[in-house]
């Protein structure tokens, strides 16, 4: 199957991966301005489902967010730190996933499917605090082991493609590849809205697409490999502007 690889690598232009770029920076001036602006980012109708969700109460306890934790702006700097080491349960957590503990324990509600438009939506609005400060993730030494996890994980070949993560966003990033700039791979602006999906999309949901677009299968949602790829993606792009919730193509 590696012959099939051929026609893409000499489509794809190589460069070096440095410095390092958001994938704001290789989108159309249009589809830029749309991230710019609150009344033109689509993204914008989940954070306002967000901002809702932040006072309404749920579950058997009848609680909101905003009962613990008071103005959502307490949680500024708070998006821009996770995946986080949770103590008490023994494991890390990604931004949805505390999300979901929260109101599965302190409300007392079901927990959302994977991709909800309301957890999406509640993800967003609390993202959406820490715009304009600087990816900053956690460095507890729990987390170690993962983010090695995750670092072997963006370069292993996979898929009948037999591609990795790091040949086309770092050996490649910055050609074209069907037309389209091949990006760092930054994780800077999610959740985000998704030109191609017509919709909010979490990190998990990317990765998955990139996992089935190289013919491999995609782990689960919230499988212990996604959250170790987005460990170590974080911390790749640590000290990178927080742009959340973002747009791209």
């Amino acid at each position: 199957m590696r012959w099939l690889l051929l026609p893409l690598l000499l489509y794809a232009l190589a460069t070096q991966a440095e410095p390092r770029r958001s994938g704001f920076a290789d989108m159309s001036p249009a589809t830029q301005a749309m991230q710019r602006d609150d009344g033109l980012n689509p993204a914008w109708l989940w954070v306002k489902d967000g901002e809702a969700l932040w006072t309404t109460t749920a579950g058997r306890r009848d609680k909101s967010c905003a009962g613990c934790h008071g103005e959502v702006g307490t949680l500024r700097g708070v998006a821009a730190r996770y995946p986080v080491w949770d103590a008490a349960l023994g494991r890390a957590l990604n931004l949805g996933q505390r999300i979901q503990q929260c109101r599965t324990k302190h409300q007392q509600a079901e927990a959302w499917p994977a991709e909800h438009a309301q957890l999406l939506g509640l993800e967003a609005y609390v993202a959406a605090q820490s715009r304009g400060m600087v990816l900053a993730p956690s460095e507890a030494p729990e987390l170690q082991p993962l983010r090695e996890q995750g670092q072997a994980l963006f370069t292993q070949r996979i898929g009948q493609l037999n591609l990795s993560c790091a040949q086309c966003h770092e050996g490649l990033a910055g050609g074209r590849l069907a037309g389209s700039v091949i990006p760092q791979g930054h994780p800077n602006a999610y959740p985000l809205y998704r030109l191609e999906w017509q919709g909010l999309g979490s990190l998990q949901r990317r990765l998955r697409n990139c996992m089935t677009g190289v013919r491999a299968q995609a782990p689960a949602y919230d499988s212990q490999d996604l959250l170790a790829l987005e460990l170590y993606l974080k911390q790749r792009a640590a000290g990178m502007a927080w742009e959340a919730p973002g747009v791209r193509p």
